[in-house]
């Protein structure tokens, strides 16, 4: 499990690093809200620990935009602010818990292991961005309410592209995930798959394509 931690004390992130370190879960610490977007933007994470005072921005603010474009991975408020109506704020906000300062580190693990539980019992099966309706359990993908074939490889690459809105995914990401393997990167087989996906995917020929590319690195679907 890779968890994003947002905390800009040292003393407390070094703590929690190290703890969630030591139970094998992956931890990406990052001090600013602006490292938390570069982050975010770069890889998938499982699960956030977010503090609200931070130096170049308001822990709620990052969030109520997460929530707002479409980012679902579960938020656990970490927060000296322990009044109630902070805590109704940060929930209402989109937060799945909260937890004030100062806490016990178990019951902070507690909380992220409960919350790993719930994800899991709910994984979602129904996607839509934009005209593009996905479903995996009937391997359905609608684009303007038409169906729309596609190869398994294909679905595969636009359920990764689905998921990942807005996060620049890159060669190499794509060829793990989607072929599962390493392979020569001098071929043009991801290209092939993205060239065929956004001809299906464009019913309108004058529609701008959902998949970008970004030169050098890899795409994105925006």
């Amino acid at each position: 499990m890779k968890i994003l931690l947002i905390e800009d004390d040292r003393k407390v992130g070094r703590f929690i690093e190290k703890g969630l370190s030591e139970v094998s879960y992956s931890v990406v610490w990052v001090r600013t809200a602006a490292a938390a977007k570069d982050a975010l933007c770069e890889t998938a994470f499982d699960a956030l620990i977010l503090d609200l005072g931070l130096p170049d921005g308001d822990g709620l603010e990052l969030l109520k935009n997460w929530r707002q474009s479409g980012f679902n991975e579960p938020v656990i408020i970490l927060s000296a602010r322990d009044a109630v109506q902070d805590r109704i704020k940060g929930l209402n906000l989109g937060a799945d818990d909260y937890l004030p300062k100062p806490f016990s580190f178990e019951e902070l693990l507690a909380r992220v292991r409960s919350l790993m539980r719930r994800k899991s019992d709910q994984k979602v099966t129904t996607f839509k961005h934009g005209d593009i309706k996905m479903d995996l359990l009937a391997r359905t993908v609608l684009v303007e309410g038409n169906p729309i074939e596609l190869t398994n490889r294909e679905f595969a690459l636009l359920e990764y592209f689905i998921q990942n809105i807005g996060r620049v995914l890159t060669r190499t990401q794509i060829a793990e995930k989607i072929w599962e393997a390493h392979f020569d990167m001098e071929t043009n087989l991801i290209e092939v798959y993205v060239r065929r996906l956004r001809k299906k995917l464009e019913m309108n020929e004058d529609k701008e394509s959902a998949i970008k590319t970004i030169r050098g690195v890899g795409y994105k679907m925006a």
